[in-house]
């Protein structure tokens, strides 16, 4: 009898925690009335149905499928995220990516119906209990975006059963592709008869549900594209973790809201930023409270694709604990590990939500990303499934020959040694995991380092070449050979800022009220913080005007750091057939590596372009002393409008030497000659000069447009060389200099209706005349003692310059 009891204990608790698969007994239809209209529970799961149980009991009878909604989770707000499984070879999607995000609940509705609604975190009230909040309440209607009949109840448990079968092997948008993914990919309808549900699983905070779905494509030749997804339902926190407030001048994913209060006048925006919920054991508060380092309640984890080539694991694994010590300026230690799948651990599923997975992507793509689902109510980051695409080993490989070839001998091969290539993919790793952890890129960081620390070997090894992974810094192309640094000083690394970062985001704060008095705590924070170390300034993505930050570029000073990378390409380039030689290779190697090198070459020239006509921009507070908008030094344009008549209206045939021009097709003359022109054409734009003349009445002492085109033109209309190439190009250069003038001051008349723009309005037409007036004479003089070619030139460059006075002065009817 107590073997008996025994059996029936382990029974029980077995139900509760597995996930059954069998059939069970139902019970007995007349046991419970069913309400009017309904069919008895065993009519509908019969004993055939097979039940897994976990957040919902799911039911399997034939072909349907039932979820059992306990009472407890209506109302329950439920992320849902689909994913590609597989897609077709040459989508451009692979497995892993998603594909789709939405917040649901499933609410009781009147006629036996349970509404499936979606949750539109847009708005919310500072107070619960304020006048605002009953307001708020009577205008916001979540959209229902399904309705399920109740098929039955659970005698047992009084859970609702509804079927939704059609809600998964249909179209609904909250189970399926986005509607702007379909036009992209072209996708039209779905064919029923080709899509249905592979497996419904449930876990105990989420329901992952793997479909295969046929649409029809226009562009497949089969007129049909299948698609295999997967789609978790993920509970929500019934209590949200407290929101933490963006702040600007700290890099962070935030999602956006607006925000009622019965005290405030209008409404707010506000943006709270994404974050994983980490927070101190019960037992260690008052420890973390004394500056202890603890361990988290939860540590993140993420966990390696096993489809991961094994070799490539470890380093995987070192690039996520690497933020390790960042986590530890929040006061936490062991926050974040990367591990090994448990490929023996039946019950753990790559498509299951709980889990953060490295993903592992057979593609050509070189690439990797880092995204991140968060609960919208609070920021929390619930998981993420990082996208490491195979070829990002060639991305890594171009850019260290090209960037390090010259300071270390490991790099000049096209297969480089797997220990140095798992250094590579580990600051990748690193660099992923930090957008994951809800960290934006941060292009100013690499601003942070003067020039000529880079070549410092003590200092660079010591302290890395920029003060943030998340900034695009790469390599450090500064370094020169001589200075015999190692890679120490080569690779980046996690810096100062983003320790900084983290402890902004993660610090925990239980003695603040609520997240506005921690929101003003942070605020203070991170004015003093700034105001004693300017170098943890966050610079954007590198997308508004300010040259400090952009995107793959190095140091305070982009002139002299470009200065040193054109040095190391000039070491790069004749190495270029020997580096890139393998066996049986039609030299494309070479044309890949080539490219790769007048690719880094533009990279430098546009790093020192960005100085001119724009502004330094550094966001702060009212209650931060200094100014957001200042001048770029007149000292640092005109060391930029240098650099292009060095660099580019020079022509740097070094980048195409004749022994790799027989080899592979370079098109020397067309490459040259229009990235001289793209130049031209920004410098000499209307945009450019109204932007550098209203910098001159705005800032006194500021860089005048006369200046500039004077500057210009002396980087432009030099004595012939005498070397007959450069020439050939110097001439090309001069009669493109003489088109762009005619372009400014005689524009395209405008189509009837359409209003001049701002500069066309200004006095930009005016200086260019005066420029041309001027250029004029100054071309005389060039032409005196010129001969053949060259005088014929500067008499072809005045009859230009005369045609275009003519018009100028020609009177408008």
């Amino acid at each position: 009898m107590k073997k008996i009891i025994l059996m029936l204990i382990m029974l029980t608790v077995g139900s509760q925690h597995g996930f059954a698969q069998t059939p069970e007994k139902k019970a007995d239809s007349t046991s419970t009335t069913q309400p009017k209209g309904m069919q008895a529970y065993n009519k509908v799961i019969t004993d055939k149905a097979i039940n897994k149980s976990g957040l919902f009991t799911i039911s399997q009878v034939d072909t349907k499928y039932y979820f059992q909604i306990p009472d407890t989770l209506f109302n329950r707000y439920m992320l849902v995220v689909t994913r590609y499984l597989s897609t077709p070879e040459g989508m451009g999607i692979f497995g892993g990516e998603k594909a789709n995000e939405q917040t649901i609940y499933f609410e009781k509705g009147s006629n036996n119906t349970v509404y499936l609604r979606s949750l539109q975190y847009k708005q919310d009230v500072r107070s619960a209990d304020s006048m605002l909040a009953k307001a708020l309440a009577g205008s916001n209607e979540n959209p229902i975006v399904a309705a399920f009949p109740i098929k039955t109840t659970n005698p047992d448990t009084g859970s609702v059963v509804v079927d939704v079968t059609d809600a998964f092997k249909k179209d609904n948008a909250m189970f399926s592709i986005g509607s702007t993914e379909k036009t992209e990919k072209k996708l039209s309808s779905l064919a029923d008869d080709k899509s249905f549900i592979e497996t419904i699983d449930t876990y105990p905070i989420n329901i992952e549900v793997k479909t295969t779905k046929t649409y029809t494509s226009s562009t497949a030749s089969s007129g049909s594209i299948t698609l295999r997804l997967n789609t978790s339902i993920v509970l929500l926190p019934k209590t949200p973790m407290r929101k933490r407030f963006f702040d600007e001048r700290v890099g962070y994913f935030a999602n956006k809201y607006v925000l009622f209060d019965d005290d405030e006048q209008s409404a707010q925006k506000k943006f709270i930023v994404q974050r994983y919920r980490l927070e101190p054991k019960d037992q260690d508060v008052k420890k973390y409270l004394r500056g202890e380092l603890v361990e988290p309640k939860k540590q993140i984890v993420y966990y390696i694709d096993p489809a991961t080539p094994k070799k490539w694991r470890p380093y995987l694994i070192a690039g996520i604990n690497d933020w390790q010590k960042a986590f530890e300026a929040a006061g936490f230690k062991n926050a974040i590990v990367g591990k090994e799948w448990p490929e023996d651990d039946k019950t753990m599923s790559l498509e299951d939500a709980r889990y953060s997975v490295v993903r592992y992507l057979a593609s050509e793509t070189p690439n990797a990303y880092g995204p991140r689902i968060s609960d919208p109510r609070s920021g929390e980051i619930m998981e993420s499934h990082v996208g490491w695409y195979h070829n990002v080993m060639k991305l890594v490989q171009r850019w260290y020959m090209i960037q390090a070839g010259p300071l270390d001998p490991k790099a000049r091969k096209m297969h480089l040694e797997d220990e140095l290539m798992g250094q590579l993919i580990r600051f990748v790793s690193s660099h992923e995991i930090g957008h994951t952890i809800g960290l934006r890129h941060n292009m100013g960081a690499s601003s942070a380092t003067p020039v000529e620390k880079l070549r410092d070997k003590k200092w660079v090894e010591a302290n890395g070449h920029t003060v943030s992974i998340m900034d695009y810094a790469r390599f450090n192309y500064v370094a020169q050979p001589e200075d015999n640094i190692s890679s120490k000083g080569i690779y980046p690394r996690i810096g100062m800022y983003d320790k900084w970062a983290v402890k902004w985001g993660y610090t925990y704060f239980p003695n603040a009220k609520d997240e506005f008095e921690e929101e003003k705590t942070l605020a203070k924070l991170t004015t003093d913080s700034l105001t004693a170390n300017p170098k943890l300034w966050f610079g954007g993505e590198g997308k508004d005007e300010d040259p400090r930050s952009q995107s793959e570029d190095l140091g305070d000073d982009s002139v002299k750091a470009s200065d040193y990378g054109i040095k190391n390409l000039k070491r790069v380039v004749p190495n270029l057939i020997q580096w890139t030689y393998q066996p049986n290779d039609a030299y494309d190697n070479l044309a890949d590596m080539h490219k790769a090198v007048v690719l880094q070459y533009g990279r430098y020239l546009y790093h020192v372009l960005k100085n001119i006509g724009n502004n330094y921009v550094t966001k702060r507070t009212v209650d931060e002393k200094g100014i957001v908008y200042q001048p770029i030094p007149k000292a640092k344009v005109k060391a930029a409008i240098d650099y292009v008549g060095r660099q580019l209206f020079v022509a740097p045939l070094w980048m195409y030497p004749t022994e790799i021009e027989q080899l592979i097709p370079l098109k020397t003359a067309d490459q040259i000659s229009d990235q001289q022109n793209q130049v031209l054409n920004m410098l000499l734009s209307s945009g450019m000069l109204y932007n550098i003349s209203l910098k001159a009445i705005q800032f006194e002492g500021a860089y005048t447009v006369p200046e500039f085109l004077n500057d210009l033109q002396q980087t432009v209309w030099v004595k012939f060389s005498g070397d007959e190439k450069q020439d050939f190009y110097r001439r090309s250069l001069e009669r493109s200099y003489i088109e762009k003038l005619g372009m400014l001051l005689l524009p395209k008349e405008l189509e009837p209706g359409k209003a001049a723009n701002t500069a066309q309005r200004s006095d930009v037409n005016l200086y260019g005349k005066q420029h041309l007036l001027k250029l004029k004479e100054d071309i005389k003089k060039l032409m005196n003692g010129a001969t053949g070619l060259s005088k014929d030139h500067y008499e072809s460059i005045l009859s230009d310059i005369e045609k275009i006075i003519t018009k100028l002065d020609k009177p408008t009817s």
